[in-house]
């Protein structure tokens, strides 16, 4: 039994109890053995997370030699194993002995922050269309919790909704490389980058004419594509790049298969990504 009050070892008798406790705070269950040593590894900075935590989340230690039947339930298959249980559900989960920083992104993307208040309130005030109130409530938040990158994610999001376009991308450009990575962040700047290009693009009816004049008009099809994306008609746009694709795919640099490559950035795991990015490897073979 560990000594410290945020680190409960599981048995078949508390277990029912420790799931149940994740309704209040998440759970973390290590699924461990006595003969593996990448647990051993991993244990020292789970223990020590849990004090630091001080109860922001609860560490259930369970060893799968002593309770297979419990490891069993959740079909774990490597040692170690960590199942984030929250609300009685278990929402992510880790394999291996991670480093500690890798250890803490993992929880940081689910417990909750003192800031969290702040931020959601900033969220409904940008929904209502207010940026600079919500940019004043995010500062406020990233005063109080300045190690809390998805502030600044949000508070790029309320400046390009400001329309300040350049101080979104600088705020996006400050953020470390791991995060650089993140869907939310690849997208934000694929669609500062559209708005960028549609600045010095001819208005959408103009391009539309053009086109209908002359289905030749690659630039049109291309700008014209550019403003569908900023109107959020991304199918539409991706109709327009795929044709573009069809009828002259080497134009200006390929910028048609790019643009596509970008939308698909913007949406993420929206469907229609999965769906044209078949379509367009399709038509390159």
């Amino acid at each position: 039994m560990s000594a410290s009050p945020y680190i409960i070892d599981v048995t078949p008798q508390n277990f029912a109890q420790i799931i149940q406790a994740s309704q209040r705070a998440p759970v973390l269950m290590d699924f461990w053995a006595d003969w593996c040593q990448p647990c051993k590894q991993l244990m020292p900075i789970l223990a020590k997370l849990a004090d630091e935590y001080e109860g922001r989340f609860f560490l259930a230690k369970l060893d799968t030699e002593a309770h297979q039947e419990l490891a069993a339930q959740f079909g774990v298959r490597s040692l170690p194993t960590c199942k984030l249980f929250v609300n009685g559900e278990p929402v992510d989960e880790f394999s291996g002995a991670l480093p500690e920083q890798a250890v803490r992104d993992f929880l940081d993307k689910h417990l909750p922050r003192p800031s969290d208040g702040l931020v959601a309130q900033a969220q409904q005030t940008l929904l209502a269309g207010d940026a600079a109130a919500a940019l004043t409530l995010l500062e406020q938040a990233k005063a109080e919790d300045p190690d809390n990158h998805r502030i600044d994610i949000a508070i790029a999001q309320a400046q390009a909704a400001g329309g300040d376009s350049e101080a979104a991308l600088a705020t996006l450009d400050q953020l470390p490389a791991d995060k650089q990575q993140d869907t939310e962040v690849q997208s934000l700047r694929s669609h500062l980058e559209f708005e960028a290009k549609a600045a010095d693009m001819p208005d959408p009816q103009s391009l539309a004419t053009r086109l209908e004049q002359d289905p030749t008009d690659s630039e049109a099809r291309v700008q014209l594509a550019n403003h569908y994306v900023l109107a959020q008609h991304y199918e539409t746009a991706l109709e327009l790049l795929l044709e573009q694709m069809r009828r002259e795919p080497g134009y200006d640099d390929e910028i048609a298969r790019k643009t596509m490559i970008k939308i698909f950035d913007l949406l993420g795991d929206h469907p229609l990504a999965a769906s044209y990015r078949r379509k367009m490897f399709t038509l390159l073979h």
